[in-house]
């Protein structure tokens, strides 16, 4: 070889080996300040192990992490998942997408879930979100907003063919943003759920864009440990500022193809039964019991009825009835209690968060990878909201995240295609 071009050469293995002991660094040492952080250009090599470093140092909230990342995920536009719309047997279904396929452990198995899932976009979300909470002896019912495209609809039922213990809701509602149609729509899943042959300890209920931060094991144990045997519906009596959303009458309209409630201006009659309405979260976990009671009750019944013209009344329904003395499971003097949900509501800014780093949508925030430090630190079963499409990054690092910390909890041998990905880059802790 000629002296010159392996002196070259040479030349150009160290800038590259170089190049990543820099970027493996920056991504590591706390930085000076932001004035000099602004200087650095961010060139395609310091992705480095894309995206396992950057998650790692997201999660730590590296301030240089957040700058690389946004270039990194652009430069590195995510496959699409596999046989989400194209035809698979159910055996590459289950392999492809990296689906648990039996019980971690023992007290798993014994310990089965019902989830509620209402969806009515983003395919790729909503496997991302239903491989992540998937454990065969679980129960799912599927609610798919009738409003769909037929496509998508397809390509779900696709996905849940290949499952005995996930089905489509067997009715379907147009679901109105904070219109009765969406407390419907879970009602209609639970009719099935409690009619199902699969036997459910507890239930909880998901929208699409939501995204587990706990295991299932973890989920059951803060269950059992924190409210065995009763009902987390975090919410308290009725404030003020809310009571306009019972008082008087609302009706869905749709107005240039767009639905949504308005008040009628007809104020309503009292609440049945002489009922205390409350005000609290639309989410929530339920016991077996206390569906079955919701189902059947006169005064659950009557206050079905009663709220079919309010603002929202999924959130004051579920809260309502459990606050009831004598309903299965119910928490008369509860509050606030209940990790469900870590959202950031822009009213809260500078109260339980710091601001939004991806944008608001209706006042909650879709997060940006620089809301994961603030996701992983909270202490909530579940996160919302998330957009595969926007920010796929900040999913696909907690969805790593999430798989590590299952595999290293499971107490079963581990199959090979439970992994999201061969080799692992991750350098964090994972016990938060």
């Amino acid at each position: 070889m000629n002296p010159l071009h392996a002196k070259k050469s040479r030349f150009l293995v160290c800038a590259a080996v170089c190049m990543f002991i820099y970027t493996f660094i920056y991504l590591k040492v706390p930085l000076y300040d932001e004035s000099d952080d602004q200087k650095f250009r961010v060139k395609r090599a310091e992705c480095g192990f894309y995206p396992d470093e950057l998650c790692s140092a997201l999660f730590v909230g590296k301030p240089a992490a957040f700058k690389i990342g946004n270039f990194c995920q652009n430069f590195y536009q995510p496959k699409a998942l596999s046989c989400i719309q194209t035809s698979c047997s159910c055996s590459t279904v289950l392999k492809t997408l990296h689906f648990i396929t039996r019980p971690l452990s023992e007290e798993e198995g014994n310990f089965s879930l019902a989830y509620i899932i209402t969806i009515h976009k983003e395919l790729e979300m909503f496997v991302r979100l239903l491989r992540a909470i998937y454990m065969p002896q679980n129960i799912y019912c599927i609610h798919i907003d009738e409003k769909s495209p037929r496509g998508y609809k397809t390509a779900v039922q696709n996905i849940v063919n290949c499952f005995e213990n996930i089905f489509i809701s067997s009715k379907r509602e147009h679901v109105v943003y904070a219109g009765f149609s969406r407390l419907q729509a879970d009602i209609n899943c639970m009719r099935d759920l409690v009619n199902s042959k699969i036997q459910w300890n507890y239930v909880i209920n998901l929208c699409g864009q939501d995204y587990p931060l706990k295991t299932n094991k973890e989920i059951i144990q803060y269950i059992k440990s924190k409210w065995n045997g009763k009902n987390i519906t975090p919410g308290i009596v009725q404030p003020l500022h809310v009571k306009h959303r019972t008082e008087v009458s609302y009706r869905e309209y749709v107005h240039s193809g767009v639905p949504y409630v308005y008040p009628a201006k007809v104020r309503k009659a009292q609440p049945p039964h002489n009922l205390t309405i409350y005000f609290g979260s639309a989410y929530y976990v339920l016991t077996k019991g206390f569906v079955e009671f919701t189902l059947s009750d006169a005064r659950a019944k009557a206050l079905l009825e009663w709220s079919r013209d309010t603002y929202s009344p999924d959130e004051h329904y579920w809260v309502t009835l459990n606050r009831l003395p004598d309903a299965p499971g119910a928490t008369p003097n509860a509050g606030w209690q209940g990790d469900l949900r870590a959202i950031k509501w822009k009213d809260q800014e500078g109260l339980s968060h710091k601001g939004c780093k991806g944008h608001y949508v209706r006042d909650i925030c879709i997060y940006g990878l620089g809301d994961l430090q603030w996701i992983i630190e909270s202490p909530h079963l579940f996160a919302n909201k998330f957009e595969a499409g926007r920010n796929p990054l900040a999913l696909e690092c907690l969805e790593r995240r999430l798989r590590l910390k299952v595999l290293r909890q499971a107490q079963v041998p581990i199959e090979q295609h439970w992994h999201l990905q061969e080799h692992s880059h991750f350098n964090m802790q994972l016990d938060g």
